[in-house]
């Protein structure tokens, strides 16, 4: 690495820590912490949410997704985008017209203390494996940048991720998140427009990437090097490329369908609702953050179509080989993951690509910042409060909550070391599920039709639904694993409301 690229990064990561590190300077106790006292504008509610909403999968896994389907790509930040709609649009309101900082305190103040608590355990879980996620993305760039070995890449991810949140909370995520929406508009921007320069507009990027794939060697032998089909003509390669669903409809469809349903039962985005200073600032921070996102999104998806156009995989070139193919003049890219910090590498002076590279390196870092921030939120507020009066002391909240998020990303480093890759991706199905099919139903039934579903019967629906989950998944069955649990949830809830309540919860319990 050159010493530019390193000072690019470094002045990035240098810049995002101190801004939450100078806003811990506003933090004088929980409330402060963990909802920025109810104080936060417009552009602090939108940082929130960014901040912890696109991370390394709305930037490097879009480009590396769009690299093999084009558009079909773009849906993960087309996701984020329905969901904070629905967030600003619907939710909102109730949210804060319901005086709670957690949605988990909705479930247990509406259904009692035993559907609280195994929500509390559930979501958390589903939370955590985003988390460990996030610090296995931010490891291997590490580790590619730096050549460190993993374990190391994952400890210092999890330091970053520390230091971005543990000082400031909600007022750190806030400010970083402003500074790293900016940066990521200005990446993508520039990205665009660079790409669309360089190749003479849209259509000669395309012109390029059909004299590439269609019917060429290297089109042809897609399906034996990845897996991906084969682009025998150019009707073929607008159905992979220019379709949103090229991947199937229901594929697809379900995709964005799990990101409306995670934005909506992940406790990080609620929390930068409750943080807005009035119902406007927050509605108009969830609505920035619809916008922005799928303009970012946009940026990978077209440097996935450039890189495409322009590289090949290793794979590809070992696959050409074996079957006695010439190899094309091109570069060759080591995965399909290094497609977007390549592009940075390679097209650009080195201190704006480091500049870029640590614009991504601190997107994974805040995704999980914000995600283990959420999570111990819930093990607060949720668990331990519960457990004992001695945490309702305000200090001794904000000390219980910085200590909750260092012991969770030690906890994600540990996870990230002793498991290979292939075991966390089998089941990474279980962070979406678990929170989607444990709190969705039961949260908005519990805004809009309070004392209408015995707790009992949420108890059951929250028992059912991931069950489901897991079982559509383990037995491969078709279409998405979280519609099973949402299914399974809806009829378990419906019934519940149709039979009526049995019995209203008291004292936090049933």
């Amino acid at each position: 690495m050159s010493f530019g690229v390193l000072a690019g990064i470094v002045l990035v990561v240098g810049l995002i820590l101190g801004v939450g590190f100078l806003s811990g300077r506003r933090v004088k106790d929980s409330s402060d912490f963990l909802s920025s006292g109810g104080k936060a504008g417009t552009f602090l509610v939108a940082g929130a949410m960014m901040g912890s909403l696109v991370g390394s999968q709305a930037t490097m896994g879009t480009a590396q997704l769009s690299f093999q389907y084009g558009f079909s790509g773009w849906w993960f930040t087309l996701g984020c985008c329905l969901g904070c709609l629905a967030l600003g649009l619907v939710y909102n309101r109730k949210l804060r017209e319901s005086g709670c900082i957690t949605e988990l305190a909705i479930i247990t103040r509406e259904y009692g203390g035993a559907s609280g608590a195994l929500s509390s355990v559930l979501c958390s879980i589903g939370i955590f494996i985003s988390v460990f996620s996030q610090v296995i993305a931010c490891a291997g760039l590490i580790s590619a940048l730096v050549g460190t070995p993993l374990w190391a890449g994952a400890l210092l991810s999890a330091l970053l991720m520390g230091l971005y949140v543990i000082f400031g909370g909600s007022w750190g995520a806030g400010m970083g998140g402003i500074v790293k929406l900016l940066l990521l508009c200005s990446v993508s921007l520039m990205g665009l427009c660079l790409i669309l320069y360089w190749s003479h507009g849209p259509r000669g990027l395309w012109n390029e990437l059909d004299g590439l794939l269609t019917g060429t060697s290297l089109g042809m032998i897609r399906q034996t090097a990845t897996g991906v089909p084969n682009i025998e003509d150019a009707g073929v390669l607008k159905a992979q490329f220019l379709s949103l669903t090229a991947r199937g409809v229901a594929k697809d469809l379900s995709s964005g369908f799990s990101l409306l349903m995670g934005v909506l039962c992940t406790q990080s985005y609620a929390q930068a609702i409750w943080s807005g200073k009035s119902d406007r600032a927050a509605r108009n921070g969830a609505l920035i953050s619809a916008f922005a996102a799928p303009f970012i999104g946009l940026g990978g998806v077209v440097i996935g179509f450039y890189m495409r156009s322009h590289y090949m995989l290793r794979a590809e070139a070992e696959a050409l080989a074996a079957a006695g193919k010439a190899l094309p003049d091109l570069p060759i890219l080591e995965s399909t993951i290094r497609a977007m910090p390549t592009f940075a590498l390679d097209h650009f002076p080195a201190l704006v690509a480091g500049i870029i590279l640590g614009t991504l390196l601190i997107t994974a870092v805040s995704g999980g910042a914000g995600l283990s921030f959420g999570m111990a939120t819930i093990l607060t507020r949720d668990i331990l409060k519960r457990l004992s009066h001695r945490w309702d002391d305000p200090k001794r909240e904000l000390m219980a909550v910085r200590t909750c998020i260092g012991g969770i990303l030690l906890a994600a480093v540990a996870v990230t070391v002793s498991l290979p890759d292939s075991l966390i991706n089998d089941f990474g199905f279980l962070s979406m599920g678990f929170r989607a099919s444990v709190l969705f139903l039961p949260m908005t039934a519990a805004l809009w039709l309070p004392g209408r579903i015995d707790g009992r019967v949420v108890l059951l629906s929250m028992i059912l639904s991931p069950c489901a989950v897991l079982v559509a998944k383990l037995f491969a069955l078709p279409g998405d694993p979280l519609l099973y649990g949402m299914a399974v949830s809806c009829i378990v809830c419906g019934a519940g409301y149709l039979m009526g309540r049995k019995k209203e919860p008291t004292d936090g319990s049933l």
